[in-house]
């Protein structure tokens, strides 16, 4: 897996080019993460909003979608994780926080991306999805790592233990009935 450093203008491994530009913003857009101000940034063909404070990201539902499923895309995002800015936010890492969505203002659910990375982002359905500072990263590790392949194999486990035991509780079913 090679790693786009921040300032890099073309991945190491592909030769993809990468464009950060920040574009003009219509409204501002509050950080869910410490309330400060989020901008747009474009990442390889990838709109996000990244906030300066707390290095925290927004990902609409469906780049981040596409982003899951496109490896470009996933290369474009592998970079060295932001450094060294501790905020109270970052102190305070065990706290669990319950954030509003930037779009709705609804609180998001927090889950473990793909239930095996270890990695708890904060998800509004059909809106999009938060990352703390160094999640995102984490995220498109575990994908380019085959990740999701994993989480596939481990539900279709589950799926074939369910279904076993449904098979032998409709037998001692039938077996009950007969006797």
């Amino acid at each position: 897996m090679a790693l786009l450093f921040q300032g890099a203008a073309f991945c190491p491994s592909c030769g993809a080019a990468r464009s950060r530009a920040q574009e003009a913003q219509p409204h501002a857009t509050r950080c869910p993460g410490c309330k400060g101000d989020m901008h747009w940034v474009r990442v390889g063909d990838v709109d996000l909003l990244e906030c300066a404070a707390c290095d925290g990201t927004w990902i609409e539902a469906d780049a981040f979608e596409q982003l899951c499923a496109e490896r470009d895309r996933q290369t474009d995002m592998v970079q060295r994780k932001p450094a060294g800015r501790k905020t109270a936010e970052s102190s305070a890492v065990d706290r669990v926080r319950y954030r509003p969505c930037p779009q709705c203002g609804k609180m998001m659910n927090r889950l473990n991306f793909a239930r095996l990375s270890g990695t708890v982002v904060d998800v509004c359905r059909g809106h999009g999805t938060f990352l703390d500072r160094g999640e995102l990263h984490q995220v498109v590790a575990f994908i380019m790592e085959g990740g999701l392949s994993r989480t596939r194999q481990a539900e279709l486990a589950q799926l074939k233990e369910e279904a076993g035991r449904v098979r032998e509780l409709l037998a001692q079913l039938s077996r009950t009935r007969q006797s």
